[in-house]
């Protein structure tokens, strides 16, 4: 099949992506059906390149935290991260941040801001401010605080099981330059969106004259919500020693808390966000037409090429080729297509290490670029949507560059500092 078919669907349902015209999960569909329709890969190949995992992972996360937020939790957290902050949205901005950072080194991102988006919506409704500049920087800190460790992020995961690198040395590697990132990253939240934030004093005030102990509207089934979602979080760091995915664990833990909650299925299975899963299933078989007639992989040739095996040429252009790529191409499939050209070069007789980090730190901080770089993007702007307040691609678009530049120039900074100089 002529690669020229595969590069026009694919970017032809970027630009109608990236043109807000047409709804994302339609476009991504249509694109991925074109890629079937036209040859570029059969309908076996198609299905076989969606990562159920995600997909599943992502449903079982979209249960549990539906049947949490029946028990009015998120309004409570909500109120208590008003009562932190004293109201003050850009101090509320650092502390959700920080939150969300902090949870996505130790679950995956995609889980965390299934749990932190529905909390920023509700208290954006308490304080009658657009919710966008804290979904924006949550996604931002997802991907950063993901970076950290083995688990955060899937490219991370992939990259283990490939490399036999363990949670330890992701943590001692890459956990120190995903908080210097992410210390930069709260400085520029300033320039971002310090002088866009404020709040109606009157509501202000109305926000911390409430009582978060009077929004729990089932206090039985938070319990039980919180001991089954508490086990899952320990399925998900002990998954690896298991020998379970983590999506087999997600699942276990929401038919669990179905089954003790005795809510209405039907009704709990609406809750589920089905236009970003269906996204993922287009996007999945779109990027595996690219991927398959060679595409990504004839440009990281391409680029290796010009390097001439330099070391530290090579480790730094993979980081600014991941950066860039996984702003355009989904980081999982992204990543999983460049471990067999790192691989390659390894045996080549290249150092292997400093390779790997840097396609980690390309593939999961490259993420942030766009709104369809990474999951964690695609879950909150789905969310955001479904509430009201989309965030479009060429509103993410300059916020994302921008980190993404910044988070690079750091990481090239690091690499070189650790492992090249």
């Amino acid at each position: 099949m002529d690669p020229g078919f595969a590069a026009i669907v694919f970017l032809a349902t970027y630009v109608v992506i990236a043109s807000d015209r047409v709804n994302k999960t339609v476009a991504a569909m249509i694109g991925g059906l074109l890629m079937i329709l036209l040859g570029v890969i059969d309908q076996e190949e198609a299905f076989h390149a969606i990562d159920f995992n995600v997909i599943f992972l992502l449903v079982g996360m979209m249960v549990l935290a539906g049947i949490l937020r029946r028990t009015g939790f998120f309004q409570w957290l909500a109120i208590r991260s008003i009562r932190i902050s004293g109201g003050d949205p850009f101090r509320l901005l650092i502390v959700l941040s920080v939150i969300t950072a902090a949870l996505s080194s130790v679950l995956d991102n995609v889980t965390t801001v299934v749990l932190i988006a529905p909390v920023t919506l509700s208290i954006a409704a308490i304080l009658r401010v657009s919710p966008m500049p804290f979904l924006v920087s949550e996604i931002l800190a997802s991907n950063i605080g993901g970076t950290a460790t083995l688990i955060g992020d899937p490219p991370n995961i992939l990259i283990g099981s490939a490399s036999g690198l363990d949670f330890m040395d992701f943590l001692l590697n890459m956990g120190p330059i995903a908080l210097i990132v992410f210390i930069a990253f709260l400085a520029t939240l300033r320039v971002l969106f310090g002088a866009s934030l404020s709040v109606d004093p009157d509501a202000r005030e109305a926000a911390l004259a409430l009582d978060e102990r009077e929004v729990i509207a089932d206090a039985t089934l938070l319990r039980r919500s919180i001991v089954v979602i508490a086990a899952t979080l320990v399925g998900f760091l002990a998954h690896g020693p298991l020998g379970y995915e983590p999506a087999t664990i997600a699942l276990l833990g929401a038919s669990v808390l179905m089954l003790i909650a005795r809510l209405d299925t039907e009704a709990v299975f609406r809750e589920v966000e089905w236009p970003t899963l269906f996204f993922f299933v287009g996007l999945f078989i779109l990027v595996e037409g690219v991927v398959r007639v060679g595409i990504v992989g004839a440009i990281a040739a391409g680029l290796f090429d010009l390097t001439a095996g330099d070391q530290a040429v090579t480790t730094l252009g993979l980081l600014w080729l991941s950066g860039i790529a996984s702003g355009v191409v989904d980081n999982i499939p992204y990543t999983a297509t460049m471990i067999p050209v790192v691989q390659d070069l390894g045996a080549a007789g290249m150092t292997m290490e400093p390779l790997w980090w840097a396609l980690a730190l390309g593939a999961s901080l490259g993420g942030n670029a766009t709104i369809i770089g990474a999951s964690a993007n695609v879950v909150v702007a789905n969310l955001g949507e479904r509430a009201g307040h989309p965030i479009t691609f060429q509103a993410f678009l300059p916020y994302g560059l921008l980190v993404v530049a910044e988070s690079l120039v750091i990481s090239s900074i690091y690499l070189w500092w650790r492992y090249l100089a």
